[in-house]
C-alpha cells in the first residue's frame, strides 16, 4: 500500500489567554511512502510526528491537504474503514481480558460479510500471535506479562485484521534498553515477513536508523529531510539534521571560509573550492578526527575514554559549541598512533588506563580532519553549504 500526502497541514487553536496565531503542528507535508516499506518519522518532542500519524490514521482531520492510500483519497474516511493497524506507546490493552481476547477484540466488532465465527477469530489470533512469538501466552492477562510481552500483544492485535497500513507511535518508549533492542528487531522482522507498509514514530535516532528503509526528519511541523538513514547521516541538509543524528553527536564549531580554506577559529583546517568568503558553522563527526602531530586543528586535551572497541578522545577548542569535543579512534589503532601515545604518555598514560579519568589542561593535541566527515553550514540560515552549489564538501 503506497501512501501519498499532499500539502498536509494541521492547525490547532491557540489556547493562550493572550490569544495569538493558531499552533501549526504539521506544516505543508508532501511526500510519498513506497509500498511495503518501513518509514521512520523522527524528530524531537513536539515536532508534529504523532499528529502526522494521527492524520494518516484518521484520528485527526487535516486543516488542509489530502491523504491517499494508493490512488484512493482517504482524507474523509473514518479510521475503522481505512484498513489501518495502530500500536501506541502505552499498549492500551484491556486488563480484564486474556491475551487471546485482546487480540481478537478488533475482530469481534466486524459485521455483515466480514463477520467471523469464534473458531475463525481464534485461528487468526494465533496466526498473529505466532508472528510476534507469543502463542504460549494466550491464556494470560496483561498484568501477568512483561512490558515487552505486552507490546507484542499490542502489535498482534494491530496485525490480526491484516491491515493495509501499520502505524506505530513511540512503541518502544516504555521498555528498558535491552527490550527496546529486541523489540525493534522483532518489529523489523514482522514488517519484512508481512510486507505491510509501516510508519514508525520515534524521537530516538538510533531506533529510526536501525530499522527504517527511509527516515523523515521533522522539526516544528516541517519536513527537514527524507532519505535512507545512512544518506541522512552522511549528507545532512542542515545543521539541525546534522545535530539530531549521531551518537556521540556531531561536534559543531564557529568558523569561516577565507581565501579558499575552512577555518575553525584561527585554525585553517582544510582547503575548499567554489565557496566565497563567509561566516559558517563547521560540523565534524566524531569519527572524522585523525590525531596527528602535524594536524591543523589544535585542541586542549581533557581526557580519554576507552570503550572496548573504540577510544574516545575528549578535548576542547575555543571555537566549539558544547562542553567537549568527542573524537572516536579505533582502540587498536589508538595504541599505534604516535600522536596519541606521545600526548597520553606525557600526560597520564590515559589510553592504557581502561578507567576514564577527567583531566584538566594536559596540553595540546592536534587533529587532521577527514574531508567527508566535515560539513559546513551558513551561519544565519544554518542550511548546508555545498561547493559549486550541489556537491558534498570533499576538500
Amino acid at each position: 500500500m503506497k501512501i501519498r500526502l499532499e500539502n498536509l497541514t494541521k492547525k490547532f487553536p491557540n489556547r493562550s489567554k493572550k490569544g495569538g496565531a493558531d499552533v501549526v503542528a504539521v506544516d505543508n507535508f508532501s511526500f510519498e511512502i513506497p509500498d511495503g516499506k518501513l518509514i521512520g518519522l523522527l524528530g524531537p518532542s513536539g515536532c508534529g510526528k504523532s499528529t502526522a500519524l494521527n492524520l494518516i490514521s484518521g484520528l485527526e482531520s487535516p486543516t488542509s491537504g489530502r491523504i491517499f492510500f494508493d490512488d484512493e483519497d482517504v482524507t474523509d474516511i473514518e479510521p475503522e474503514n481505512r484498513g489501518i493497524g495502530l500500536v501506541f506507546q502505552n499498549y492500551a490493552l484491556y486488563p480484564h481480558l486474556t491475551v487471546l481476547r485482546n487480540i481478537t477484540f478488533p475482530l469481534e466488532n466486524l459485521k455483515g460479510d466480514k463477520k467471523l465465527t469464534k473458531e475463525r477469530m481464534k485461528e487468526k489470533a494465533y496466526e498473529a500471535a505466532r508472528l510476534v512469538q507469543i502463542e504460549e501466552l494466550m491464556d494470560r492477562k496483561p498484568s501477568e506479562l512483561s512490558g515487552g510481552q505486552q507490546q507484542r500483544v499490542a502489535i498482534a492485535r494491530a496485525l490480526v485484521k491484516r491491515p493495509r497500513v501499520l502505524l506505530l507511535d513511540e512503541p518502544l518508549s516504555n521498555l528498558d534498553a535491552r527490550l527496546r533492542l529486541q523489540t525493534r528487531e522483532e518489529i523489523r522482522r514482522i514488517q519484512r515477513e508481512t510486507g505491510i507498509t509501516t510508519i514508525f514514530v520515534t524521537h530516538d535516532q538510533e531506533e529510526a536508523m536501525s530499522i527504517s528503509d527511509l527516515i523523515v526528519v521533522m522539526k516544528s511541523g516541517k519536513i527537514q529531510q527524507i532519505d535512507k538513514p545512512q544518506n541522512v547521516y552522511d549528507d545532512p541538509k542542515n545543521l539541525f539534521v546534522a545535530k539530531f543524528l549521531g551518537t556521540p553527536a556531531i561536534n559543531v564549531f564557529v568558523g569561516s571560509v577565507k581565501h579558499g580554506r575552512i577555518f575553525i577559529g584561527d585554525d585553517p583546517v582544510m582547503p575548499i573550492k567554489g565557496i566565497e568568503n563567509r561566516a559558517i558553522y563547521a560540523g565534524i563527526r566524531p569519527e572524522g578526527f585523525i590525531p596527528s602531530e602535524n594536524g591543523s586543528l589544535k585542541c586542549l586535551l581533557k581526557g580519554v575514554e576507552v570503550m572496548g572497541r573504540d577510544t574516545i578522545i575528549l578535548s576542547k577548542h575555543y571555537a566549539q559549541e558544547g562542553d567537549v569535543i568527542h573524537s572516536i579512534v579505533d582502540s587498536e589503532d589508538a595504541m599505534q598512533l604516535d600522536a596519541v601515545n606521545t600526548a597520553i604518555d606525557h600526560k597520564l598514560n590515559l589510553v592504557l588506563d581502561p578507567v576514564h579519568r577527567d583531566v584538566d589542561n594536559h596540553g595540546e593535541i592536534r587533529f587532521s580532519i577527514r574531508p567527508r566527515k566535515i560539513f559546513i553550514f551558513d551561519s544565519e540560515t544554518e542550511e548546508r553549504i555545498y561547493p559549486n552549489g550541489d556537491q558534498p564538501v570533499t576538500g
